[in-house]
């Protein structure tokens, strides 16, 4: 956080990270994305688990409302909404709140980040990842392979077949033998995904 960070970021580290979790692990400041039209650009903060991947961003009134035209609007609304398809969870906080009512934010954060902690053990964790793997089939609009799991939860190969196979058991995929008699990737189930 000393290499150039603003006030803002540094405010919620200080103000309501440090105080909620006592440890960076797994948050990445000016986490870079690449938008749909293949820009870069840097969220202030990334918290990226194998479980969880939650954009946090810290909003000034000047730059985020009094000084945006209709064009920044609508850039900033698809760029929020192209994060949420890729599989992030994207929450705002404003920077008079992280400044003056860092308790507020600690409760709301503290809200969006239990959902994504293990209470219940290995089930609840298992049950959480499989929850992010049906997601990303979502966003694939393809059969998904065992290294889209690999990459996309950090995860050994081994752990991403198993994860997949156990969602096949449970009926939200099928396998799909591309080449021969292998399962090299597998389908969703139109059915299951109207359950989600």
């Amino acid at each position: 956080m000393q290499r150039g960070h603003r006030e803002a970021e540094k405010l919620f580290c200080q103000n309501v990270w440090w105080p909620l979790r006592r440890d960076f692990e797994h948050l990445h400041p000016e986490y870079e994305v690449a938008d749909w039209r293949g820009l870069h650009y840097f969220c202030d903060f990334a918290w990226i688990t194998p479980y969880a991947k939650v954009i946090v961003e810290i909003k000034g009134f000047g730059p985020h409302v009094q000084d945006m035209d209709r064009r920044k609007f609508c850039r900033e609304l698809n760029r929020e909404t192209f994060l949420t398809a890729l599989g992030f969870q994207v929450i705002s906080f404003a920077y008079d709140d992280v400044a003056r009512q860092p308790d507020l934010c600690i409760t709301l954060l503290r809200m969006v980040l239990g959902r994504y902690q293990s209470v219940g053990g290995e089930r609840a964790r298992a049950a959480i990842m499989e929850k992010e793997v049906i997601r990303l089939a979502c966003t694939l609009l393809r059969p998904i392979r065992p290294v889209d799991v690999k990459v996309h939860l950090d995860l050994d190969y081994r752990t991403a077949v198993k994860t997949l196979r156990n969602l096949c058991e449970k009926g939200w995929f099928e396998p799909y033998r591309a080449t021969g008699s292998r399962v090299t990737s597998y389908l969703p189930r139109d059915t299951a995904f109207l359950q989600i």
